[in-house]
């Protein structure tokens, strides 16, 4: 491939003086929720009333002041949910809902009609507007697209002025802010105040979205710092950031943009939203958190919020997003657990937060440090395997870590729980050491003579028992020929181990043993036994039954 014939990059702004990179983010912005809106349709099954409401009672209590309810003219379901907020009065004082509409009268009138009753509201407009957009979608120029938004701003002010008794605040979005011409940007955005008329004492919401991410999150911030350079009547307006996740940079583009002069961020709890997401809130709020910056939501008990999240979104937190991901303050490294134990060991209540590997207090956030690896239907067999060796003592075989982290994963997932070491040994148990499918072994017995091994055995076989002998260098190689001879079975071992489980001289011994068959397949297994020798020849019998 040759990206270079088929992408072009996109043009830098041209900000040669840009003051951002000298800033610092001191405070944080104004907070907006789209977890309703642009997360809900991010969603193969949207959420219902019932569930958009239990989300927007968790996004109250974490202390959001702006909330985006829906997009009312879309869907019945929509308009049903901004209704019982507003008729059931479920919306705090201190809260005010948003809600987007395109520019189109009988949309705009549509969500009009939703809001009637609510004490404050935000009426959020927006229409396209980059070259893409304006070619492809709309196929109009620069003029008609401008007139698209101020026919848009006077039908939102008309209609605004109808909602008697609601502080109606506006807010315009040139969708696709991220990659239109910023002075193409500047121009519409002008139209659309001169309709709206903002002042210093009753402000408009100017969103920049990052609809698509299109460059490096620099390139972003100059286009913030450009615009608000620019605006004529900064002093009059919010300037507010909606970044999407598309290059894997949402977070640093807000972050950026923040450092550019922007007053406002929009976005969702857990970064959910279109294509790879919308910005994930909780991270630039604990971002800002442990720079020593109060971020202005409650996050205390990060779990539970995540547990809301899932349940009515069906979604799920990776469990390595950054602070709610279930493992981020779980270390699988014994070089990362010695260094957090230590550094928590020398922690003082008076001092700055300074312990190796964890860039916060999980406490702060409802969470702890485990150093002990948890195993559910997620886990790998690492996880599994050192599990088993720290609370059990089972030290399996690398190679065998493998084919036993598939068995129990298949398990775990059926299970659809997170499972302990006494439940992972019962699993070893089961595939492994009581496994007694076709094969079970009766009786075994060996002598050495002369540096050779003779083996006497009876093996159960398909209901058939057969009397066994043969001769090797050792009493597993003495029974594999045995094996041979018979004519039950031709196989070979390719590797073998054996530990102690537990201490002293009535400590049982478990042995590891891979066979290989013809057709070039290798099974391990697993026999436990206080005779050492026999433990190796029921891990023998044990990987036939598993053949």
């Amino acid at each position: 491939m040759k990206p270079g014939s088929k992408y072009q990059p996109f043009p830098s702004v041209d900000l040669r003086d840009r003051a951002w990179p000298n800033r610092t983010i001191e405070q944080a912005p104004i907070w907006c929720s789209v977890d309703l809106r642009d997360g809900n349709q991010a969603l193969t099954v949207p959420m219902t009333v019932e569930q958009k409401l239990e989300m927007f009672q968790a996004l109250v209590a974490c202390g959001f002041k702006q909330i985006e309810v829906g997009f009312p003219s879309a869907s019945p379901t929509e308009f049903a949910f901004v209704r019982r907020l507003v008729e059931e009065n479920l919306i705090p004082d201190n809260v005010t809902v948003q809600v987007l509409v395109q520019a189109r009268e009988d949309l705009i009138a549509r969500t009009a009609q939703s809001l009637m009753g609510a004490k404050q509201a935000i009426i959020h407009l927006y229409n396209s507007t980059s070259p893409a957009q304006r070619r492809l979608v709309f196929g109009l120029d620069k003029p008609a697209i401008v007139q698209m938004a101020v026919r848009g701003a006077e039908w939102v002010r008309q209609y605004a002025a109808g909602l008697t008794g609601t502080d109606v605040t506006l807010e315009y979005s040139p969708e696709s802010f991220s990659a239109t011409e910023v002075e193409f940007a500047l121009e519409v955005v002008e139209a659309v105040m001169d309709v709206w008329q903002p002042t210093p004492a009753r402000r408009m919401i100017v969103n920049l979205p990052e609809t698509v991410e299109v460059a490096t999150p620099n390139v972003y911030a100059d286009q913030v710092e450009w615009f608000g350079r620019h605006l004529t009547r900064r002093n009059s307006v919010f300037i507010s950031l909606h970044t999407h996740n598309d290059r894997g940079t949402g977070v640093a583009a807000t972050e950026l943009g923040l450092l550019a002069g922007a007053d406002r961020v929009e976005g969702t709890l857990f970064g959910n939203g279109e294509r790879t997401g919308n910005l994930d809130i909780v991270t630039v709020a604990l971002n800002m958190y442990t720079q020593g910056i109060d971020p202005g939501l409650e996050l205390g008990d990060l779990e539970k919020l995540r547990d809301v999240y899932e349940r009515c979104t069906g979604m799920t937190v990776p469990p390595r997003q950054p602070y709610s991901g279930e493992f981020v303050f779980t270390a699988f490294s014994g070089s990362h657990q010695d260094a957090i134990r230590k550094g928590l060991a020398a922690r003082r209540a008076e001092t700055p937060w300074e312990v190796p590997y964890l860039v916060m207090d999980p406490h702060d956030i409802g969470r702890r440090y485990d150093e002990v690896i948890r195993v559910n239907g997620q886990s790998g067999k690492g996880g599994i395997a050192y599990l088993l060796e720290r609370e059990c003592g089972i030290h399996l075989p690398k190679q065998m870590q493998r084919e036993f982290g598939t068995v129990a994963g298949r398990a775990i997932d059926a299970l659809g729980r997170e499972v302990g070491a006494a439940e992972l040994k019962a699993m070893l148990w089961k595939e492994y050491v009581e496994r007694a499918d076709r094969y079970r072994l009766i009786d075994f017995c060996s002598t050495d003579e002369a540096g050779r091994c003779r083996c006497r055995a009876a093996l159960f076989v398909d209901g058939v028992t057969h009397e066994l002998a043969g001769e090797g260098n050792g009493p597993i190689d003495a029974f594999i020929r045995a094996l041979k001879t018979k004519g039950l079975v031709e196989t070979e071992v390719v590797e073998q181990s054996e530990h102690a489980l537990g201490n002293g001289a009535d400590a049982t011994a478990i042995a590891y043993i891979a066979l290989k068959f013809p057709d070039g397949r290798v099974r391990w297994g697993a026999g436990v036994d206080t005779n050492i020798e026999l433990a190796s020849i029921k891990a023998i019998v044990s990987a036939l039954n598993r053949e």
